[in-house]
């Protein structure tokens, strides 16, 4: 008998409609926690019965062994976006030859595994793989150790990992309030394979990661568009209360790089993962860069409000190029019993706390979000386009593991000495088991 294929999409949401199922319902309890990586993500520390000696305190989907615990976590996001075009954006679409098409399909399906070594010194390790829907294609997602430093008041990670430029840009990729991450940031690249050292002064409220990153390893991966480079984010918190979950959050980034073999392409979506990237540079001489930016975000836990922008600069023999970006956002979590935590340790937001899943009879969490953003790739001779986003949407996290978003995107595109409209009609179905 002949067995019919079955395509990576459909495979990876049957897995994980299979696996996490089981734990849609189970509770949550403050146990000891470690970091795993740096965006967030935490290891249960193993608490043993005195009398059994067995352990008693980890999570569904974590194990302990002699040498270490083990941890296994999946993901899958699903994109449906459709449109409707003014005229003024076809013509524009036709000169960038490019084709917008409606379209359900798979983001991303990720797969990680993690552990704490049983050791007195706080040590981890992680690796997680990730099919690329856009790319159709197998890659390698934060993957490397661990380990803590409390000498310095924080820890240090080998590997690869998120480079630390904002905090949005540091944050696991299902957590964030927004479908997408602000087009501005997509000058930056996602990942990097390098040493960061991150960490937090609690009675200063001060925060802090620096990194140092080259493509040794990576070069040749799509988003690998440096040689080298170095990043840090310092910040504080005027405010931090954990009783009442009021947060005030104020940091800079800097980034500083060398692009490869002294050119760049600067490009980005719509903040919809299934269209093109409709402003777009071309390639361009760059022996450097340097990107510098503020942001700030007031939380009480329900309401969160914050704003980042950032400029990036890039310098040649030839010729020196400014680009400009940045967003504002506003959420709303109806649920009196929901909130959005802040991590210390890692100093980013978390998920959304669900305490009445749906499949216990209540409602999960409603939040209602509000985002503009814009992005400006015009310079001089390079006529990359500009383009701004109004987004109001609807996220409904069912439980911890199952979130839906509702959105819609009204953008102007300012390209070919034109200036044209779209809208965006988008939603998205999102398992995450970490």
């Amino acid at each position: 008998m002949k067995l019919k294929k079955i395509n990576p999409p459909r495979l990876s949401l049957l897995a994980v409609a299979l696996i996490v199922f089981p734990f849609l319902s189970f509770g949550q309890e403050e146990k000891k926690v470690v970091p795993d990586g740096t965006d967030g993500s935490t290891l249960t520390v193993p608490e043993k019965d005195s009398t059994t000696g067995k352990t008693t305190n980890l999570e569904e989907n974590e194990r302990d062994a002699k040498f270490s615990t083990f941890k296994i976590g999946l993901g899958y996001i699903g994109d449906y976006v459709t449109f409707t075009e003014s005229e003024t954006f076809k013509q524009q679409m036709d000169s960038a030859k490019l084709e917008l098409k409606p379209m359900f399909k798979t983001r991303d399906f990720r797969i990680l595994g993690s552990g704490k070594f049983n050791t007195k010194r706080t040590f981890a390790w992680k690796f997680a793989f990730m099919y690329d829907g856009d790319k159709d294609e197998w890659l390698v997602r934060e993957t490397g150790f661990n380990i803590g430093v409390p000498e310095l008041a924080g820890h240090i990670f080998i590997g690869r990992t998120k480079e630390g430029y904002s905090m949005v840009k540091v944050m696991n990729g299902h957590s964030p309030w927004g479908a997408e991450r602000q087009m501005a940031l997509d000058v930056i690249p996602i990942l990097a394979d390098g040493i960061k050292y991150y960490g937090s002064l609690e009675k200063s409220t001060i925060f802090w990661n620096v990194g140092y990153y080259n493509d040794v390893l990576s070069e040749g991966q799509g988003f690998s568009t440096f040689e080298q480079q170095f990043d840090a984010r310092v910040g504080f918190l005027p405010i931090h209360n954990k009783e009442t979950h009021r947060v005030l959050y104020v940091a800079g980034n800097y980034r500083y790089g060398n692009p490869n073999k002294g050119k760049i392409t600067l490009k980005s979506r719509p903040e919809a993962n299934t269209i093109p990237q409709i402003i777009n540079t071309g390639s361009f001489s760059a022996d450097n860069a340097t990107s510098l930016g503020g942001e700030i975000y007031y939380s009480t836990g329900r309401f969160l409000a914050g704003t980042e922008f950032m400029t990036h600069n890039f310098h040649s023999d030839i010729s020196d190029h400014k680009f400009i970006g940045g967003n504002l956002i506003f959420t709303y979590l109806f649920s009196k019993s929901a909130i959005r935590p802040y991590n210390t340790t890692s100093s980013v937001f978390g998920f959304v706390q669900v305490k009445n899943p749906v499949f216990k009879g209540g409602w999960g969490a409603w939040e209602g979000v509000l985002m503009f953003s814009t992005l400006d790739l015009d310079d001089k001779e390079i006529k990359g386009g500009k383009f701004w986003r109004i987004t109001p949407m609807v996220n409904w996290y069912m439980t911890r593991v199952i979130r839906m978003e509702f959105i819609y995107g009204y953008g102007m595109l300012d390209r070919y000495n034109l200036q044209g409209a779209v809208q965006f009609y988008q939603a998205r179905i999102q398992f995450t088991l970490l």
